[in-house]
């Protein structure tokens, strides 16, 4: 089998073309994409080739770790049937170019278990879910967690972060600073505000999601003694802070990891119950044929929250 895919060839260097993809086996799903996000964070820093040393790194790759797409195959051992709808967070099925992540192709191939079935009526939007995960994990999933009363950036990640504390019922509803005046709108339920504009220091619980290096002397300010800043950005460059402020506050600070799969089938449900709405989100779309013009637009206009690419011509 071969499949048509984007291929990031070298930084900054994307082009379309067709790849061979491994034989299926038992335990694997062949998964034909309808619809691939296009991540600002991770994918950025791949394209842009400041990605920190990571796994698997290396170049040419196929991207894409927001896909969403039809079983068309299902190996007796995969535990998935052929016709389900389902999300996919990357393949590495692309032989001698790397899968990293490996969504953004019209056809994967990978471990049925790594195919998470959705509900129709999701669609699209189910490539905001990888989105919604890593939100889940930083603020919800883990023992003793507290939803955030302030989020640095109102890109998509920290729009699902302040839909998912008004699902949890947080009260008062959570603060969001935005540092760009075109991103500010859109907030239904909670406030975003310029942070200019706030003297508030007594913040018990801050997530960043801006992905800013430089910004944690700035956080501590804000933190009521004892508060916790919660790291839910993807950083290129080493965080450091003056340690005064903080020890007066007795700060924390702790690091977000990747979201488990747990934390995907926490927040499908919440989406499919309705509880967590994705919708607005999506604001972009083009044909893979404008792969590159796609992920232009992605990174460099701020009124892009999510730039999605529509497979389902091709193949």
């Amino acid at each position: 089998m071969d499949t048509l895919a984007v291929i990031l060839e070298e930084p900054e260097h994307l082009v379309l073309g067709r790849l061979d993809i491994v034989e299926p086996g038992e335990e694997d799903v062949v998964v034909d994409i309808e619809w691939s996000g296009i991540s600002t964070g991770t994918e950025r820093l791949l394209y842009t080739g400041r990605m920190p040393e990571f796994p698997g790194m290396g170049y040419p790759l196929v991207p894409g770790y927001e896909s969403v797409g039809r079983v068309v195959a299902a190996g007796p051992r995969s535990g998935a049937t052929a016709g389900a709808r389902v999300f996919v967070p990357g393949a590495r099925c692309f032989g001698s170019v790397r899968g990293l992540f490996g969504g953004a192709a019209a056809r994967v191939v990978l471990p049925g278990k790594r195919a998470t079935p959705i509900g129709e009526a999701l669609g699209e939007r189910g490539v905001l879910l990888a989105l919604a995960a890593t939100a889940y994990h930083a603020t919800a999933s883990g023992d003793g967690a507290e939803q955030p009363d302030l989020i640095i950036g109102h890109g998509a990640l920290g729009r699902i972060m302040a839909r998912l504390a008004l699902a949890a019922g947080a009260m008062p509803p959570p603060i969001v600073y935005e540092t760009n005046p075109a991103r500010r709108d859109g907030a239904s339920g909670y406030s975003v505000l310029d942070p200019a504009d706030d003297d508030r220091r007594d913040y018990q619980c801050i997530c960043d999601v801006s992905g800013d290096p430089a910004i944690l002397d700035s956080l501590i300010a804000r933190l009521a003694p004892g508060g916790e800043i919660i790291l839910a950005g993807f950083y290129e460059a080493p965080l450091s802070f003056a340690f005064p402020p903080a020890f007066m506050r007795e700060a924390r600070i702790r690091v977000a990891a990747q979201w488990l799969p747990a934390d995907l089938c926490a927040v499908r449900s919440l989406a499919e119950s309705g509880a967590l709405d994705l919708g607005g989100l999506i604001t972009h779309r083009r044909a893979p044929d404008n792969a590159g013009e796609a992920y232009r637009t992605a990174f460099g206009d701020p009124s892009c929250l999510k730039m999605v690419l529509d497979w389902r011509q091709h193949s």
